[in-house]
């Protein structure tokens, strides 16, 4: 073994990407649904590989260069997941789930402070516990910066590797019931309060028309539907277009085919016996009326109709605040359909009566032209895309270093956000404006999660490797179990006063405030599983506000528990 990891330190390159593959390969085992994941098991990887090469007289090491590099591509990535969401937040519908998440995030940052000086946890050991008890993975990289930045004064006889190598175990110890926890209490919360959420859920569902969808990727449902009908109903017959859509509000005749004659669908077109007629409508209008126009008929030539589909932002302030059925009486009804709606980056329930908020992005999909009207008439229009635009990624990326240099002096320190937090920043201000215009800065999904995953892994499985060498001389069975105390209260004791903040003086609908408080620890596992748990989709609604700001607030807290712990 000792050739092969002196192979290893001799090709660092190989080294890194062996550790990511392994923390991907170790991530993917789980026992009930519950496992390390890839970011954690880079982590366990990294400084395992490191501690048993030690022990062959072999030092692992990889250079702080790379180890920034994909810090900072994380922290840009996390910016631009988060910057519609953290400006939307100090808005008026978001301050509660605001003031929850702040409520979680102070109350985690306290508890992991006042455990470390009551168990008398090592140098080190509080950015790794707060980082791995609320599962926020970018807190070691704010641990770490403070030492670095000489902010966390190190204890004499210590070295910086070693306060490195404490983070990462604080991190590694306390991280698996910080996932399992949290899920379990999201989960169970409101049965240990004695309130039913499956009921709660089916009155939002109610109120709201919210429609619950399981969680099948695919669906055969579609609300929806275009089809063409042979006018054989005499009393149908004689009317124009503009007059049966008076008298039948709910339905839209698109296209008239006469004979081999395609002669689309002008309001003063008269219909006639034996026209081929394609009517669009919702699903349950289409079935309610059998017969109306007369037999459902096969006819590609009337159906041969453009379509389209778009994502359209909301920023025309007259449709701002209207419940989606408002839009019911608008020429473009029963010509499209709304497959999902996004605030602030984050996917909610949609029914007849959700509100519709600035910003928000409306996926649609149906005719070319009602499309294009819909555009027209609540904001701007946006074709799905899958090119980034690395202009923008570069200056942004400027543009937070640039920011990260700006330092404010008080007293005999001086004070400044660092490389990551400008880039934290820089990433939320430019999403928050391509959000806006939508011209350039294209980001699609898929590159900001390289940005953010292969950023994230790469950074843990350097920040393990880094560490494994010193683990051996620090590790005691006493002091892994004080770390996970101080995580085990840490992670648990805040989810339940943020509920019973949210619960009774807040005075929010259970099931939205599952998911509620599992946005305030930033995790979108308890909000996964709290659906499941009531079989709604309602306690979305609850988590994208608190999963931007506390996700914020986490990172910058991995510095201040280095601070306050010292």
């Amino acid at each position: 073994m000792q050739g092969f990891f002196q192979f290893l330190a001799d090709n660092p390159y190989i080294l890194l990407f062996f550790t990511v593959g392994m923390a991907v390969l170790a991530g993917k085992f789980s026992v009930k649904g519950y496992g390390l994941g890839m970011v954690a098991a880079a982590v366990v990887v990294g400084a395992a590989l490191a501690t048993w090469a030690s022990t062959y007289g072999v030092k692992l090491q990889l250079d702080n260069f790379a180890k920034s590099l994909f810090y900072y591509l994380f922290m840009y990535g996390v910016g631009l997941r988060v910057g519609p969401a953290f400006f939307n937040s100090l808005k008026k519908d978001g301050i509660k789930f605001t003031v929850l998440a702040v409520i979680c995030a102070v109350l985690g940052l306290l508890l992991v402070v006042l455990m470390s000086g009551l168990l008398g946890l090592p140098a080190g050991a509080a950015g790794g516990v707060l980082a791995g008890s609320q599962t926020m993975s970018a807190a070691i990289g704010t641990a770490e910066m403070a030492v670095e930045q000489g902010a966390y004064q190190l204890p004499p006889g210590t070295t910086a590797e070693q306060v490195s190598g404490m983070i990462a175990l604080g991190y590694g110890v306390t991280y698996i019931w910080g996932t399992v926890g949290i899920i379990l209490v999201c989960k169970y919360l409101p049965r240990w309060w004695g309130v039913d959420a499956r009921k709660a859920a089916r009155e939002y569902e109610l109120e709201h028309g919210v429609r619950n969808v399981d969680d099948a990727a695919l669906s055969g449902y579609r609300g929806g539907g275009l089809r063409a009908y042979r006018l054989d109903n005499a009393t149908s017959a004689g009317q124009s277009i503009g007059q049966f859509r008076s008298r039948y509000p709910q339905y839209r005749i698109v296209n008239v085919r006469r004979g081999e004659e395609t002669l689309g669908a002008d309001p003063g077109l008269v219909l006639q016996q034996g026209d081929v007629v394609a009517l669009g409508g919702r699903l349950q209008d289409l079935t309610d009326n059998i017969g109306l126009l007369g037999a459902e008929v096969d006819d590609p030539k009337a159906l041969n109709i453009p379509l389209d589909q778009a994502e359209i932002l909301v920023t025309d302030k007259d449709f701002v605040g209207k419940p989606l059925r408002s839009l019911a009486g608008e020429d473009f009804a029963g010509q499209l359909q709304v497959t999902r709606l996004e605030r602030s980056g984050e996917p909610i329930p949609a029914g007849a009566e959700t509100e519709l908020k600035r910003l928000d992005v409306l996926f649609v999909t149906g005719l070319k032209s009602a499309v294009d009207r819909a555009a027209g008439m609540l904001g701007k229009i946006a074709r799905p895309s899958t090119t980034t635009d690395l202009l923008t990624l570069s200056g942004g990326m400027v543009m937070g270093l640039l920011i990260g240099k700006i330092n404010v002096p008080i007293g005999d320190f001086s004070v400044g956000l660092g490389n990551a937090g400008g880039l934290l920043l820089s990433g939320i201000l430019v999403s928050s404006l391509v959000s806006r215009l939508r011209f350039f800065g294209s980001t699609p999904n898929a590159a900001r999660n390289i940005l953010e995953d292969l950023g994230l892994v790469t950074f843990i499985a350097i920040v393990g490797i880094n560490a494994g060498a010193t683990l051996l001389e620090q590790l005691t069975g006493a002091i892994a179990l004080k770390i996970f105390l101080a995580g085990f209260v840490a992670s648990t004791v805040p989810p339940f006063i943020t509920w019973a903040v949210g619960y009774h003086f807040f005075k929010i609908n259970p099931a939205v405030l599952m998911g509620g408080v599992a946005g305030s620890r930033s995790h979108s596992g308890p909000a996964r599983e709290a659906a499941k748990e009531i079989d709604s989709t309602v306690p979305w609604v609850g988590f994208p506000v608190g999963y931007a700001v506390s996700g914020v607030l986490y990172t910058v807290f991995g510095y201040f528990a280095m601070l306050l712990s010292h």
